[in-house]
């Protein structure tokens, strides 16, 4: 699942960004931006089937979410502000090559309880469905793909987004591969835009939502 929220929608002035890789004792500061990011994203909370959830609750559900993929298989992405080292934005990647980890959640045995405490079964159920349907729309090309990104609410326009987008993007380039992700927001894309990403499709079989699929070409 993708989306980005709150990312440069406001303008804002532009901060000073240091982006590095996240470890283990970063996952719950990690979890908390995103939660705060996606707590009135319209997609996720129709993948999930959480409703208005609080930014506790999504915190709980995306501590095991980075722990169970992105940290294990892929990479997750910091963005912090030079300044202080505050955490101001996420970005969780999944390398080519890889079977999502967001695709997959009840695979995740060691994560399973977690899911269960944030999701219930039903829940669960509801989003292992979503999943499989954006997966399917997913490129049988090899490529990297960028999951989630988001920013903390006080870095709204301030660059956070596409300081994270260029970090990862220029290791992207460097093995010339190409990239894929899916967004919920018409303005959000036009920052992919900018990053060279076009909409390839809308994706309607999502019960909810309806994300565009979007490609960068290798180059």
């Amino acid at each position: 699942m993708h989306a980005v929220r709150r990312l440069d929608a406001l303008r804002a002035p532009l901060m000073e960004l240091v982006v590095t890789p996240a470890t283990r004792a970063d996952v719950s500061a990690a979890a908390a931006v995103l939660a705060e990011a996606f707590k009135d994203d319209a997609a996720t909370l129709a993948i999930t089937g959480l409703g208005r959830p609080t930014v506790t609750q999504l915190a709980a559900l995306f501590r095991p979410l980075i722990r169970s993929g992105p940290l294990r298989h892929g990479h997750v992405d910091l963005a912090r502000r030079a300044s202080d080292g505050l955490l101001v934005g996420v970005a969780l990647w999944e390398p080519p090559g890889r079977a999502s980890p967001l695709a997959h959640l009840a695979h995740e045995a060691t994560e399973l309880p977690a899911f269960l405490r944030a999701l219930g079964v039903r829940g669960m159920v509801r989003a292992a469905r979503n999943q499989a349907r954006l997966a399917a729309h997913r490129p049988t090309e090899r490529h990297w793909y960028l999951a989630m990104i988001g920013a903390a609410d006080e870095a709204r326009g301030a660059g956070v987004g596409s300081a994270l987008l260029a970090s990862r993007l220029a290791v992207v380039d460097r093995e010339q591969m190409p990239a894929y992700l899916e967004s919920s927001s018409e303005q959000n894309r036009r920052l992919y835009v900018r990053h060279g990403f076009a909409t390839t499709s809308i994706i309607t079989s999502v019960e909810g939502a309806r994300p565009a699929a979007m490609w960068r070409p290798a180059r």
